[in-house]
């Protein structure tokens, strides 16, 4: 059977195929998808971890507990997991173990551009990537034997291109793996100094075998051409570029294709180089390929010819190669209107930004996810944005360097910042926020906190957290209280606020009291994501609509930068597809030329 997949569809049907038992993961774009998918298999125990940390560590004690186990994140996320990545690549596997890191080129959807292949390198772990659907599936198989067959964890590097993209994949049946008895061997598996330089050793051996197999193995194969002119060397969605855009010179081109690149194949290189004239080093990002050739003392072009940034396209790779510059390039005339990123209409943290923004003397450290687009005009809340948990860490910082600020009597106003506030989401907060919490509550901080509580994990597509009583399978599970989490970190009752931030009086009291309050004040804010399926069902038929008899085109009402409005010639409009009905326009404007049509009961 076949059928139309994308890489993380394929992924997903992967791992079912190869007999996996356990599949973990935290979403986060371009990864989201993979365990969306596995979840649906019931032979596989799935779940949402609280961050990919403990995604990773429980996927680890599966396999070392005998059964097959996948763990997904993407590439910012194996930051998050690296301590007991390294450390996994010393105590290896009994079960299967496989970590699909999947890298954004281009930053579509993260905070920055980092090339996660050097993590096999550093932890000396055994790479595949795939260049399409078909081998997404096909080397998820193969990655679990290997992990068994070599004692190693497996890291499966994909981008956001081969993730995204579809292709035709032939199906097979699942293969019952069992899961093997449970042996204790503390030898192996409990990394004290003695034994874990005993496992280093184990590491060197490792690697040479795993080299043997890079060189002989089907995945990595020489493609050669009628002439000894161009050879190209690539991955992944790189290779399959540079086919497109090398395409005008049909079989002239060699072609030396990667799908296992930890480690590299050192003598399929040399043989591969050794029958062409002029090496290209076809990749995306770091020159992690190049860097290897040139250190086995083979001349090529890479990085001198391709950027260092960004994803790579046909047309880039057709004009960087020599001897393909005359090839008629490809144009598109069609520009695609710019489509700045902007909260949504009737999103829950609006409210709050816009009681936040009121305040010019306040500093605001976000964090990453829906509300880190407060920070854009009209609203225009956040002054940093570093990665997941850092909304509360990074504001703690800034309150200890106002206080050094005070502490040289430079005035008690601090540069015009008399307060700090950090935000963060739910999910966020379970995942690396309840940390920096306790930091602050320990080490006597004054902050604001606000919790944005939307009651899912929205920007990665909905995914359910702990707080949303469900688990990743849709079974109802215990609902992670947040108020009760912020007592217990130390943070006094009465210094906690739940409120509705579709209620903008009720938002702008809590905002003041924290702004006043002297030590730790949390604000919890709970809506549910206006996207959320049930939600928008609930709400739909209810819009806002202005009177423009009454409208004076004062304003207030685009302050609150809800895309559904816009200013026309004579009035204020509303967009009533986009609009859900939220009222906050309504609440904001003076002249009441504003109302909510439709009835609901929230």
């Amino acid at each position: 059977m076949r059928k139309l997949m994308t890489g993380n569809e394929a992924i997903a049907q992967g791992a079912w195929e190869a007999g996996c038992h356990v599949a973990t993961a935290y979403p986060g774009t371009p990864s989201s998808e993979i365990l969306e998918n596995i979840s649906r298999h019931r032979e596989i125990d799935s779940e949402w971890s609280t961050n990919e940390k403990v995604a990773l560590e429980a996927a680890s004690g599966a396999s070392l507990a005998g059964a097959r186990a996948i763990a997904a994140m993407k590439h910012v996320g194996l930051n998050v997991a690296a301590d007991p990545f390294f450390t996994m690549s010393y105590i290896g596997t009994r079960g299967g173990l496989v970590v699909v890191t999947a890298d954004d080129p281009g930053q579509f959807s993260s905070q920055n551009e980092q090339d996660n292949r050097w993590y096999a390198l550093h932890a000396k772990t055994p790479m595949f990537e795939p260049s399409d659907s078909q081998e997404c599936k096909d080397f998820v198989i193969e990655a679990f034997d290997l992990s068994e067959r070599r004692d190693a964890p497996v890291l499966l590097r994909v981008t956001t291109r081969i993730c995204h993209s579809k292709s035709i994949v032939n199906l097979g049946d699942r293969r019952e793996v069992p899961v093997k008895p449970y042996e204790r061997d503390r030898r192996k598996c409990v990394m004290m100094p003695a034994m874990s330089m005993a496992r280093r050793r184990l590491i060197e051996d490792r690697e040479a075998s795993l080299r043997d197999f890079s060189n002989n193995c089907p995945y990595n194969r020489i493609e050669m051409g009628t002439g000894r002119g161009i050879g190209v060397i690539s991955s992944g969605i790189s290779y399959q570029h540079a086919r497109d855009a090398l395409s005008d010179l049909g079989e002239s081109v060699s072609w030396l294709k990667l799908g296992f690149t930890y480690p590299l194949p050192d003598k399929l290189i040399e043989r591969f180089a050794s029958g062409v004239e002029t090496v290209y080093v076809i990749e995306e990002n770091e020159p992690y390929i190049e860097n290897f050739v040139k250190q086995l003392g083979i001349e090529c072009i890479g990085r001198s010819v391709l950027p260092s940034m960004g994803e790579l396209n046909s047309g880039i790779i057709r004009s960087a190669v020599s001897g393909a510059r005359k090839a008629r390039p490809h144009s598109v005339e069609a520009v695609p209107p710019p489509r700045p990123p902007v909260l949504c209409p009737g999103c829950s943290h609006r409210g709050i930004f816009f009681a936040m923004s009121k305040y010019k003397d306040i500093a605001v450290s976000s964090d990453i996810g829906c509300y880190t687009l407060g920070v854009l005009p009209p609203l225009e809340v956040g002054d940093a944005s570093i990665c997941m948990g850092s909304g509360i860490s990074t504001g703690i910082g800034f309150e200890k360097a106002i206080r050094a600020y005070r502490g040289a009597e430079h005035g008690a106003d601090v540069k015009g910042v008399k307060k700090v506030f950090g935000v963060i989401g739910d999910s966020t907060f379970f995942h690396s926020g309840i940390t920096g919490l306790i930091d602050a509550v320990v080490n006597g901080s004054g902050m604001a906190l606000c919790i944005l509580d939307n009651r899912i994990t929205a920007m990665t597509g909905h995914q359910e957290n702990p707080g949303t009583g469900l688990t990743a399978k849709g079974d109802p599970t215990v609902k992670i209280d947040l108020r009760s989490i912020c007592v217990a970190c130390g943070v006094r009752p009465e210094n906690v606020r739940t409120v509705d931030p579709y209620d903008l009086a009720e938002t702008e009291r809590a905002v003041r009291e924290a702004y006043d309050a002297e030590d730790i004040f949390v604000i919890i804010t709970t809506r549910p994501c206006a996207l959320i399926k049930d939600v928008a069902q609930k709400r739909s038929g209810v819009f806002c609509a202005v009177e423009a008899d009454l409208c004076v085109m004062c304003g207030m009402c685009m302050r609150i930068g809800c895309p559904a409005i816009s200013k026309q010639d004579t009035a204020v409009e509303i967009e009533r597809a986009m609009c859900n009905g939220c009222s906050m326009c309504a609440q904001v404007c003076p002249k009441r030329a504003i109302s909510r049509v439709g009835e609901i009961d929230d």
